[in-house]
C-alpha cells in the first residue's frame, strides 16, 4: 500500500486516511524514471546543515496522544511516518533510524532524496525499520533514541504508549495523517531545538516552487484536477489543501473550481465522485494522477468514461508510475521539493502543450 492521504487542516497535507491501493487512495501518482542528480534549486539547508544555536530546553510539545517533554538537545533521533526525517536532515540532524518506505525507494533501498542528502553531508545512512501497524519496537529500542518524531503519521494510542516509554514521542496535534506540511516543519524544528529555522525552511520551499512557477508563464490561467482511482470503475478527486495539489498550485496552475463542489470524504482531503461523474471534469485543462504500475494504467485508461474526459482524450495528463517520483510529488518538505521540481516540469510542459 504505497500511500496515505492526509487531511490538511489549516488550523493546526500524502494523506489523512490510510493509503488505498492506488497510492493509495489517500494518495497516488507516477511515469518514466527520472535521473537523480542534484539540482540547482537544492536548498542550502540540505547541503549545509543548519548551525543555528539550539533553542532553550526543556521543550514540551503537546499532541493528540500525549505530551513529549524533551529535556535536552536530541542527538539520536528516530522518525516514523513521512516527512520528519527530511526536515531533521535539513536542520542538520541525520536520524539514527527511520521508518522504511519500500514502495517509494530506489535501488539503494532508501528514498532517493534522503540517500542523496545524507551522502552529500558525509553522514551515516539511518537504520530502516518496519513501521505502520506493526512497528519494529525492538529495533527502535536498540537505536536508543533521545526523541521519536511522528507528527505526520498514523501511530495509534497503544503504539504511542509503548514508544513514549522508550523516548519522548512527538505525535500529531489533531488526527492521524492530518498535520499540514508547514506545521510539521515547525514541530520538528521545535523538538530539535531550532524553532527559528522553521520559517526559513518554509520560505525556502515556497521560493523554490515560486521560482519554478516564474519560469513557466504558460501555466498561468490553466486549470487542473488531481484525480485518483482504486481500480476500474472508481474515481476520486483530491481537494485543494491536499499536499500534492498544493504543490501543483504553487507551481502556477489553478485548481478547477468544480473540485470545490464535490463533498469531501470524511477524514480525507479528497472526494470520491465515482467514474459515472467523470464528465464533471470536462473543463479541467489538465488532469494529474498516478498509477501503481503499467498494468493498472492500461486498465484505467481503457475505460470509456475515463478516456472521454477531454484532458485525457487530448493527452493533457500528467502522470507517472515511477514510485520515487510519485512519493516525492505527494509530500512537501525541504528535501522532496527541490528533488522533484526538475523532474516535474517537463511532464507538465508536455501536458500544457496539448492545449495549443
Amino acid at each position: 500500500m504505497p500511500f496515505r492521504f492526509p487531511r490538511a487542516r489549516r488550523h493546526a497535507l500524502t494523506l489523512s486516511a490510510v493509503v488505498t491501493a492506488a497510492l493509495a487512495l489517500g494518495a497516488c501518482s507516477s511515469a518514466a524514471k527520472q535521473p537523480a542528480e542534484q539540482t540547482a534549486e537544492q536548498p542550502a539547508a540540505a547541503e549545509k546543515p543548519a548551525t543555528t544555536a539550539a533553542g532553550g530546553f526543556p521543550v514540551t510539545i503537546d499532541s493528540a496522544l500525549g505530551q513529549a517533554k524533551i529535556t535536552q538537545q536530541p542527538k539520536r533521533v528516530v522518525t516514523l511516518g513521512q516527512g520528519s526525517a527530511e526536515t531533521a536532515i535539513a536542520l542538520g540532524t541525520i536520524p539514527v533510524g527511520i521508518e522504511s518506505y519500500e514502495w517509494g525507494s530506489d535501488k539503494t533501498g532508501y528514498l532517493p532524496w534522503i540517500h542523496e542528502a545524507v551522502t552529500r553531508a558525509g553522514g551515516q545512512l539511518p537504520k530502516q525499520f518496519k513501521g505502520g501497524e506493526d512497528i519494529d519496537v525492538d529495533t527502535i529500542v536498540e537505536l536508543e533514541p533521545d526523541v521519536i518524531l511522528a507528527p505526520w503519521s498514523g501511530i495509534t494510542k497503544e503504539q504511542y504508549a509503548v514508544l513514549s516509554g522508550i523516548a519522548p514521542t512527538v505525535a500529531y496535534p489533531d488526527l492521524p495523517w492530518s498535520t499540514n506540511w508547514d506545521q510539521q516543519i515547525e514541530i520538528v524544528s521545535k523538538a530539535l531545538g531550532k524553532p527559528g529555522e522553521a520559517p526559513k525552511l518554509i520560505a525556502g520551499i515556497k521560493k523554490n516552487l515560486g521560482d519554478a512557477a516564474a519560469t513557466r508563464p504558460q501555466y498561468q490561467g490553466k486549470t487542473f484536477s488531481y484525480i485518483y482511482t482504486s481500480g476500474p470503475g472508481t474515481l476520486g478527486v483530491f481537494k485543494p489543501e491536499e499536499q500534492r495539489v498544493a504543490m501543483v498550485s504553487m507551481l502556477g496552475l489553478t485548481v478547477d473550481p468544480v473540485v470545490g463542489e464535490f463533498k469531501e470524504t470524511e477524514g480525507t482531503d479528497s472526494a470520491l465522485i465515482g467514474l459515472e461523474n467523470a464528465q464533471k471534469l470536462a473543463k479541467s485543462d489538465l488532469i494529474f494522477t498516478f498509477y501503481t504500475d503499467e498494468k493498472t494504467r492500461k486498465e484505467i485508461e481503457a475505460q470509456k468514461l475515463y478516456a472521454a474526459i477531454p484532458a485525457v482524450k487530448r493527452g493533457g495528463v500528467v502522470a507517472s508510475d515511477d514510485t520515487p517520483f510519485v512519493t516525492a510529488s505527494s509530500i512537501i518538505n525541504p528535501l522532496t521539493v527541490p528533488w522533484v521540481i526538475d523532474r516535474y516540469l517537463p511532464l507538465i510542459d508536455k501536458a500544457v502543450a496539448t492545449l495549443k
